[in-house]
């Protein structure tokens, strides 16, 4: 269903593939709630049933440990 995280131009990078629109709208809600609890929102580019996770601490213009906790957090959603 997913790929490994990726680390591309200073970002971890995800995609995601479900069974249909509907499953990955459900999906990118799920992460929102998680991004709210950790105040630390990703970039989510949603086409039908494909999800992509960009992950950066925009402060920092880096890749920080509240990425990962994201990361993981976001992985245990599946």
């Amino acid at each position: 269903m997913a790929e490994t995280w990726q680390t591309l131009s200073g970002k971890l990078i995800k995609s995601f593939v479900f069974k249909d629109f509907k499953e990955s709208l459900s999906f990118i809600n799920a992460v929102g709630k998680i991004s709210e609890n950790l105040n630390h929102h990703p970039k989510i580019i949603n086409e039908y049933n494909k999800v992509d996770i960009e992950l950066w601490t925009h402060d920092k213009n880096e890749i920080t440990d509240l990425d990962h906790k994201l990361a993981a957090k976001i992985d245990n959603l599946i």
